[in-house]
């Protein structure tokens, strides 16, 4: 289970049914997973397969196949529910995602209706829409579209996510490659103007685990997910440190997992195997696969 499987391998398959029944779960909630129109999809692929900048390496897509095989295959692994994560690299392309996002969630029930923005002044107009046409999760990828989350075109969108009460996952580690405005301090600036945010830090985010770990323990509605941490892939690069595997009990409540289907190097079942090895216990596991992701967002 440390990767090298092929799609469909029985291996994985068999192996995560196993898991589900040892945990006496219904499935896995994977709240880290991307489906998107389908010629982003395939730029994204592309941008990959260039190991781009924003990589710095070689990333083999695990996963690249139609969007109607992609959700047989995660459905075939007994994720329950999952999430459409997209993401905006400029202006005027926010609200057409959204639209998108929308559509898939209504012909897709068991994907979390996912919404994004991008601090543009139209932000707060479509943002208000994808409220109202019940979004139940928002995406930002701070690394991607390079922008402050702080930014004053956002005060709006912040503010009525916090009213909200929607989450908002966030890419803002400095993994794979810093940016501009990666890191905890832009957050944690940001949390200081809207601490009631309900944030899932993208990645427990790596590479700076321990701040974000901080950053979590001073506000109880910041969650992480653990998508690709822990995984050999990313052991390899940004080892999560050994002084903070304490925490992680700690915080076990607030921790979820993600995967980053279908864009991973790695088998699915390598992601969960990452978790199990970690020797946490059945009811750390229970809780990160399944119940604190459905208790979130309202999942029976």
């Amino acid at each position: 289970m440390t990767g090298g499987a092929v799609l469909g391998d029985n291996d994985d398959n068999t192996y995560l049914a196993d898991f589900r029944n040892r945990l006496g779960v219904p499935g896995i909630i994977d709240v880290h997973t991307h489906f998107m129109p389908d010629p982003v999809m395939r730029k994204v692929w592309a941008y990959f397969d260039s190991a781009g900048p924003l990589t710095a390496r070689t990333w083999p897509i695990a996963y690249r196949d139609d969007e109607q095989v992609r959700l047989k295959t995660l459905r075939g692994f007994g994720v329950r529910a999952f999430s459409s994560l997209v993401y905006p690299h400029k202006p005027e392309m926010a609200a057409w995602l959204n639209e998108w996002t929308a559509e898939f969630a209504e012909r897709t029930p068991d994907c979390l209706h996912t919404a994004t923005f991008y601090p543009e002044p139209s932000a707060e107009s479509y943002v208000e829409v994808a409220l109202e046409r019940g979004a139940r999760l928002f995406k930002v990828h701070i690394q991607v579209g390079r922008f402050h989350p702080g930014d004053s075109l956002l005060d709006p969108v912040w503010g009525m996510i916090q009213d909200a009460g929607v989450p908002v996952l966030i890419h803002c580690g400095s993994g794979p490659v810093a940016g501009e405005f990666t890191g905890p301090e832009p957050v944690a600036a940001l949390l200081q103007r809207f601490p009631r945010l309900q944030l899932i830090v993208a990645h427990m985010g790596a590479p700076e685990y321990t701040e974000f770990l901080d950053l979590a323990e001073r506000y109880p509605d910041v969650r992480l997910d653990t998508t690709m941490t822990f995984t050999d892939f990313f052991e390899a690069e940004d080892p999560f440190p050994a002084s903070e595997r304490g925490r992680l009990h700690a915080f076990a409540d607030r921790i979820m997992f993600g995967s980053d289907f279908p864009n991973i190097p790695y088998t699915y079942g390598h992601a969960v195997y990452a978790l199990e090895r970690l020797d946490l216990g059945d009811d750390w596991l229970r809780k990160v696969c399944y119940q604190n992701a459905a208790d979130l967002f309202g999942i029976e």
